[in-house]
């Protein structure tokens, strides 16, 4: 049996109406809005269909045969000839079966007086549009904010920006607020920091959208609609852009609670980050057991011979004394390692001096004194260096200056902690890089010490 190849749109003129089906029988489709602008817009939805129809190959291939088409600029038509030597990669019938639907489904129009394939204007907007897509698919935007709003741009210069498109990206905008808000409350360190990388790509993209909303909300031929969609964009930005300090007092917290692995210097975090570089966790364990755990079965005629031999056994009287045992001297022992306090109480001691009042400039220089934050942990071993540098946070923390001991005095030494993203080698025997970081005075706006 053959059948005919029919064109999409013939297709839906010949079904029944079954629209009607997805609704309730109370509900006629056609009185809901969006039904409306959607039947509309059939043509063009007709034409998607006839691309993106079916498995992947196919849909790869109709593609491929109209970009190549539309790509040629050098002559508005084409002969089968033409076609068939652009696309001589192609099997014959595959190019004709592909020829056959996109000219059914008006991507391309066939001149019978010329006998030319011409691609439509309708062909060249999907593709454009396709292009944009794929163009901006291939930068590295986590927060899938750029295609939306080059969309808006486009419109606005063009005139014609809609609510719809205001609408989708002031929804990403939300999307993307409550997922930053989801990583902060999750406490997790490392999905804070990779939510924080996209936060900076999202602001990004606010500091470009910035101009074309303010284009917007000053236009006096928008309609009342477009002006509020455009100040709720606002709004759901500046909401995005204030939660810069949501991001440091979650990582500073995580920062202070951070648990160290005796005096190695190592801490949860860098025992995290090594089993993640690790596909299979499994492979660590090989060469750990070295013969597996063998059970021992016993029958009951065993435990029995056992049991009797306990019995029978003469057992030597043994007098049980009721009283005391004699005292014993404790064991002495000797730690190897530095005591902490120790180390703390000399770090406090060079900050201090650090901060002490002839170390502060003078009223006339124009900037506090600042040195890098390696300078003042160095020289020092690795187990001590990671000490101290665990301990630069607590500087200026106000909640540690108000309690008592030791690091509620570093906490209110007139330091300010300055932490930066880049590394920085070191030529040191044990340390060979560090996070890059300063150390300035905080003075006060007569150029004199603070009193915290």
């Amino acid at each position: 049996m053959i059948e005919p190849i029919t064109s999409d749109a013939t297709q839906a003129q010949q079904e029944p109406d079954s629209l009607q089906a997805h609704f309730q029988p109370h509900i006629s489709a056609d009185e809901i809005e969006q039904v409306y602008h959607l039947k509309r817009a059939q043509p063009l939805l007709q034409v998607f269909t006839a691309l993106f129809h079916g498995g992947f190959d196919g849909v790869l291939v109709r593609l491929l045969v109209l970009r190549e088409l539309a790509s040629d600029t050098a002559s508005p038509s084409f002969t089968r000839a033409d076609i068939n030597t652009r696309l001589g990669y192609l099997l014959p019938e595959s190019l004709e079966t592909v020829l056959m639907r996109l000219r059914s489904n008006q991507l391309l129009a066939w001149d019978a007086q010329q006998a030319v394939y011409r691609v439509t204007p309708m062909a060249r907007n999907v593709l454009s549009a396709i292009d944009a897509l794929l163009a901006l698919g291939k930068e590295e935007d986590n927060s899938d904010m750029g295609f939306l709003l080059s969309q808006v741009a486009g419109a606005q210069v063009m005139g014609g920006v809609t609510v719809d498109q205001l609408n989708h990206l002031l929804g990403r905008l939300v999307e993307l607020t409550e997922e930053f808000s989801d990583a902060i409350a999750s406490g997790s360190e490392f999905r804070l920091r990779a939510s924080q990388a996209k936060w900076h790509m999202a602001c990004d993209w606010v500091e470009k959208g910035s101009e074309i909303l303010r284009a917007i909300t000053t236009d006096e031929n928008a309609d009342s609609a477009t002006h509020k969609a455009a100040q709720a964009i606002g709004r759901a930005q500046s909401a995005l852009l204030n939660m810069q300090g949501m991001f440091s007092r979650a990582l500073n917290q995580i920062e202070r609670q951070r648990v160290h692995l005796g005096q190695s210097g190592l801490s949860t975090t860098d025992i995290k980050r090594w089993l993640l570089q690790h596909e299979d966790l499994a492979s660590l364990a090989m060469g750990a057991i070295d013969q597996p755990v063998v059970p021992l079965f016993i029958t009951p005629a065993e435990m029995i011979d056992v049991a009797e031999t306990e019995l029978m056994a003469d057992r030597v009287n043994t007098t049980v004394s009721n009283g005391l045992p004699s005292g014993e001297d404790a064991p002495t022992t000797v730690s190897d390692g530095p005591a902490m306090q120790q180390e703390l109480d000399d770090w406090l001691a060079r900050l201090s001096d650090f901060a002490a009042l002839g170390n502060f400039p003078s009223v006339a220089e124009e900037a506090p004194k600042a040195i890098q934050a390696h300078e003042s942990l160095l020289p020092a071993s690795f187990a001590v260096a990671s000490y101290r540098a665990s301990l630069l946070p607590l500087l200026g923390d106000a909640d540690e200056a108000r309690l008592q001991g030791a690091t509620a005095a570093l906490a209110r030494l007139p330091v300010t902690f300055s932490p930066q993203d880049e590394m920085v080698q070191l030529p040191d025997l044990e340390v060979a890089a560090m996070s890059l970081a300063s150390l300035t005075l905080s003075l006060n706006p007569e150029g004199e010490k603070s009193d915290e």
